[in-house]
């Protein structure tokens, strides 16, 4: 999606160095699995994903009147980004919550990173234009044989839970989802990427205000550390991790801004082990270095002049796929997501 330079919002923390920037970014998507994790503690996931999704669009809302821009006015575009906000938003949020009640935030942020393969795989149906290589698929097999060595397949999965495990892979897979619709629906629309990203969380925040309720009772009492995780989740990781990447997209380009995929997992098992005490045997190192080495793979476009005149004639994604929330420079992202969630291809929780 392209968005008229006119209508591109100041950023908070521009006339900070980039990588300071960047480094800042790295560190909220990576600490978003600890508050969910955190979150869990007070709340039951829906409550955890509602709440992440009102602070983040309480931010994106508050950023669109201070910039004096308009929310989209087509019902064609509300009802895609009301699609947009169900695949990158209500659904991964939602699952990676109720993952993290039976699986580490570590293996939640590992398997976060898979969303680069399982978009390389999705869009080999659904871009035409996305033309598979055989670096890409290197990457794709290096990645899943990664994903394997993390979950310990040699010995049975032994120490992992399945359903917790699957519930935050199918959320990784929901933001790749997520990130092909809005590109083949919404990337030829006029609206500024804040204003869709920020109808989007609008939206996603209604669905699981319906849906939350039909899931788990309401809460009867607030308690105040799970309550901030919460609040820190959305307005940090959802709301302004979007303006920052936003800004970085702009700044030093998507390639470069979207480098947050790789460290992401890092700082989610550092934090991960040092603040929660989670356990982090040998594979688990090992499996997420090779994950990325595969993401970044299926990211590459290599195969020459025929390859690069593709990637310069493809559209790119636009800033949580932005996941808002994961790591996109879409309306989705990812994280981001996803988170989710700004990522112009990029993962997010």
């Amino acid at each position: 999606m392209r968005t008229p330079a006119t209508s591109r919002p100041n950023s908070p923390g521009s006339a900070v160095d980039w990588r300071i920037r960047f480094g800042v970014l790295s560190l909220i998507w990576g600490f978003s699995f600890l508050f969910i994790k955190v979150g869990n503690d007070g709340y039951a996931p829906p409550y955890v994903s509602f709440g992440r999704m009102f602070f983040g669009a309480a931010v994106l809302l508050v950023m669109l009147l201070v910039t004096r821009q308009r929310l989209p006015r087509g019902g064609r575009t509300w009802a895609h980004l009301a699609v947009a906000a169900f695949l990158c938003n209500a659904l991964p949020f939602t699952l990676f919550a109720y993952a993290e009640l039976t699986i580490s935030s570590t293996l939640a942020g590992i398997c976060n990173a898979t969303t680069p393969l399982w978009g390389m795989v999705l869009s080999l149906v659904a871009l035409s234009e996305d033309r598979p290589t055989r670096r890409r698929f290197a990457g794709l097999g290096l990645g899943f044989i990664g994903v394997l060595i993390v979950l310990g397949a040699w010995q049975g999965f032994s120490g992992q839970d399945p359903e917790g495990t699957l519930m935050a892979l199918i959320a990784s897979a929901s933001y790749a989802v997520g990130w092909i619709y809005v590109r083949r629906t919404l990337s030829d629309t006029e609206d500024s990427h804040l204003a869709k990203s920020g109808t989007q969380l609008l939206l996603g925040t209604a669905q699981l205000a319906v849906a939350a309720p039909l899931f788990s009772p309401l809460p009867t009492s607030f308690p105040v550390v799970p309550l901030l995780a919460v609040l820190a989740l959305g307005a940090l990781g959802t709301g302004l991790a979007f303006l920052m990447q936003y800004a970085l997209v702009a700044e030093v380009g998507p390639t470069t801004a979207t480098m947050t995929t790789y460290f992401i997992p890092v700082i989610a098992a550092t934090a991960g082990v040092s603040l929660l005490g989670e356990d982090l045997t040998w594979n688990t190192p090992v499996g997420a270095v090779i994950v990325l080495a595969g993401a970044a793979l299926t990211q590459s476009r290599g195969g020459g002049p025929k390859a690069s005149r593709t990637a310069a004639g493809s559209k790119p994604a636009t800033a949580e796929g932005v996941r808002p929330g994961n790591p996109r420079p879409d309306t989705t992202r990812p994280d981001t997501t996803r988170p989710g969630s700004p990522r112009a291809g990029a993962t997010q929780s």
